[in-house]
């Protein structure tokens, strides 16, 4: 069970942000300023007791989000999108698996290079879009830990932003060596929080009307490398671009941000894009330069290979 109050979300914002100015980023003035805007926050009494949610499947968050993830004012996908695909454009077509593939965004890609097309995913929803995108492409149900492919099926594998939903990487990796052929190029692409190892788990509503939330799991770069190498993977890249700079304008919300600003009602599961606007300063100062994504490029080694 969640608890979240939205206090605590916005002290935790000005402890980050105080820390770093300890740390020599910032002045005195800005250490007053936030000390002041604390203590406001404190005697406000808008902020209700929090609120408690229970964890609900992973389908049924992106079953939701189908109809409209694709469209713009996504700055992870932006941000995202660009890195995979110029990793993308280096391998020659061949079949390639997009693990994870959601509503089919890197699948199209692929297709485009002229691959033949496998997607998995464990959303209805998002299959469903995927398939309107390649209708030439074959797509499965599926799981992670376990994925509906035979031995040696696949010359490239992309699996992108779903790695933050395991809690276990090694049997994903075992997975991904046990589909690609040896030597074969696998492409993860995973978040990195709002701030270091740190993201607010993703809150949602059912259409029957209930909240839940879906656990994110960061990790630093050593817990993907411990699982790829020992599945059997060498490193060829990694790339980690940072959050954009200011994080929020100052209506608390990311510049060019699509829709009004969210509100965050007192003993309801607190909206985070609806509390930033009580404190900007301090979440743009807590959130400079942290990376917001990670990017590897694996090569599966040959079994005539020594690590």
């Amino acid at each position: 069970m969640l608890y979240q109050h939205p206090l605590a979300y916005l002290i935790g914002l000005h402890g980050v942000a105080l820390l770093r100015a300890w740390g020599g980023e910032h002045d005195r003035e800005f250490v007053a300023a936030r000390l002041a805007e604390i203590r406001e926050l404190l005697d406000d009494d808008r902020w209700g007791d929090g609120a408690t949610a229970p964890a609900l499947p992973i389908a049924d968050l992106y079953d939701g989000w189908s109809a409209w993830y694709d469209e713009p004012g996504n700055r992870m996908l932006d941000i995202e999108q660009p890195h995979v695909w110029e990793i993308l454009d280096r391998a020659e077509p061949g079949t390639a698996l997009d693990a994870a593939c959601g509503t089919g965004r890197h699948a199209e890609y692929l297709a485009r290079l002229g691959h033949e097309v496998i997607g998995v995913d464990g959303s209805p929803g998002m299959l469903a879009k995927a398939r309107t995108k390649v209708p030439d492409g074959r797509f499965h149900l599926g799981e992670l830990e376990s994925l509906p492919l035979p031995d040696d099926r696949v010359d490239l594998a992309v699996c992108a932003l779903a790695l933050c939903h395991v809690p276990d990487l090694a049997p994903v990796f075992r997975e991904f060596a046990r589909v690609l052929k040896p030597g074969g190029r696998l492409v993860v692409s995973d978040t990195r929080g709002l701030l270091d190892g740190f993201d607010h788990p993703l809150i949602h509503r059912t259409p029957e009307g209930d909240v839940g939330f879906i656990p994110n799991h960061h990790r630093s770069a050593a817990d993907y490398l411990t699982a790829a190498i020992a599945a059997g993977f060498e490193v060829l890249s990694c790339v980690e671009p940072r959050q954009p700079f200011p994080y929020v304008d100052d209506d608390g919300v990311p510049p060019g941000a699509q829709g009004p600003v969210p509100e965050s009602l007192p003993d309801e599961m607190p909206n985070v894009w609806g509390l930033h606007r009580f404190a900007v300063a301090a979440t743009n100062a807590a959130t400079r330069d942290v990376p917001i994504l990670i990017v590897w490029e694996f090569r599966l080694r040959r079994t005539d290979e020594t690590a």
